[in-house]
């Protein structure tokens, strides 16, 4: 298994999924989107995991502030993402080509 777990430290559900994995002794490489944004490829994987829409946290003030959902063309999407990691439903939690978004323990359980 080889878990990354994309996140902003303050998110009460980040934090959840780190003990999740620690308390189970999984390791894992933890991503702080407030310095490090994903890539371009690193987007793509998770996409094709959960979906672009899944992606995008309805409620985060730069949703609104950017008035996305307006915003029909994915590819704009994309780009704003790329650019605006406070845009991101956290934690995305990655194995792999697989992946969730939110806190997940049913799924993750199926990784072990």
């Amino acid at each position: 298994m080889n878990i990354q777990i994309f996140g902003v430290k303050k998110c009460f559900d980040t934090k959840k999924a780190e003990r999740y994995f620690k308390e189970r002794r999984i390791k894992y490489q933890f991503i702080d989107l407030a310095e490090k944004a994903l890539s371009k490829r690193e987007l793509e994987s998770i996409k094709g995991a959960v979906g672009l829409t899944n992606l995008l946290n309805k409620g985060s003030k730069e949703y609104e502030r950017l008035n996305i959902q307006h915003i029909i063309n994915d590819s704009v999407k994309e780009e704003l993402l790329l650019n605006n990691p406070k845009l991101y439903k956290t934690p995305i939690v990655r194995n792999g080509k697989q992946a969730t978004v939110g806190y997940e323990p049913e799924i993750w359980k199926t990784w072990e």
